[in-house]
């Protein structure tokens, strides 16, 4: 189905079918953040597309994660941070400046060396810090993610609301996909006119029949002995050593890297 293809359900799926899901959640957790520190506290290229590069192959090689899938992925973000990187790189004025001027009805658009390599350098440092994330969220399943935050100390409640809140996204998401089915089935996305009409009646209806759902999922969980805490059943996933040494070179030779270019 159209509707199936990308987003949050995509991601979801690549993590609980990741060849890396069984690795130890909390460490999985302590190399995405400390990955993501050194890439933003290095602040060089070098550094950066160290950190895209490596987590590629490794979301590639040891995950399972096709490379086009993957790129898929860091579609949306790549094209905000190209856009964000533009906005930085650029100014307008009203006579030619700096090295590089493209004349527009009214202004100039212009830019220089040193914004160019300022707005490439923050690109793909932000970018470094997207493929950090989402070696977290390609590898490690929400119900994990709630278990390490447990294990900090995080109050249940934020945990909870957080994870309630993830789960409800795939109600709306399966009843948008039905609803959309629906419509497709009886024509009502054949020209502009019927879509419109055919998106309105949707618009109007998700909110509740979403609604009725999660209402039978309340009345389920409490029907299944639900106290006001969830509970997971846990999968002892041990930290292996050779993962422990892995990391430790790789941020060994990004810290070596910020070293050497100065």
């Amino acid at each position: 189905m159209r509707h199936n293809g990308h987003g949050v359900r995509s991601v979801d799926h690549l993590a609980y079918c990741s060849g890396m899901n069984d690795w130890n959640p909390g460490f999985k957790v302590v190399l995405s953040l400390g990955t993501l520190a050194i890439c933003l506290a290095a602040d060089r290229a070098v550094v950066s597309l160290a950190v895209i590069a490596v987590l590629a192959w490794l979301q590639n090689v040891r995950g399972g994660v096709r490379l086009s899938a993957y790129i898929g992925l860091l579609r949306a973000p790549l094209v905000f941070l190209l856009l964000g990187g533009l906005a930085v790189a650029c100014d307008i004025s009203r006579v030619p400046a700096g090295d590089w001027s493209l004349p527009l009805p009214g202004f100039y658009l212009c830019t220089d060396w040193d914004r160019a390599r300022f707005a490439c350098g923050l690109v793909l440092k932000a970018l470094g810090a997207v493929s950090a994330m989402y070696l977290l969220a390609l590898t490690t399943t929400a119900c994990e993610l709630v278990s390490v935050l447990h294990r900090v100390r995080l109050p249940s409640l934020l945990t909870e609301l957080m994870y309630l809140t993830y789960r409800f996204i795939f109600v709306l998401l399966d009843t948008y996909g039905r609803m959309y089915d629906a419509a497709a089935a009886r024509l009502g996305w054949r020209d502009f006119r019927t879509s419109c009409r055919s998106f309105g009646g949707t618009a109007a209806n998700l909110l509740v029949v979403a609604l009725r759902r999660s209402r039978n999922y309340s009345n389920a969980m409490a029907a299944r002995g639900y106290d006001g805490a969830l509970h997971f059943l846990e999968e002892k996933k041990p930290l292996r050593r050779a993962q422990v040494a892995w990391t430790l070179v790789f941020w060994t030779a990004l810290l070596a890297m910020r070293l050497a270019a100065g």
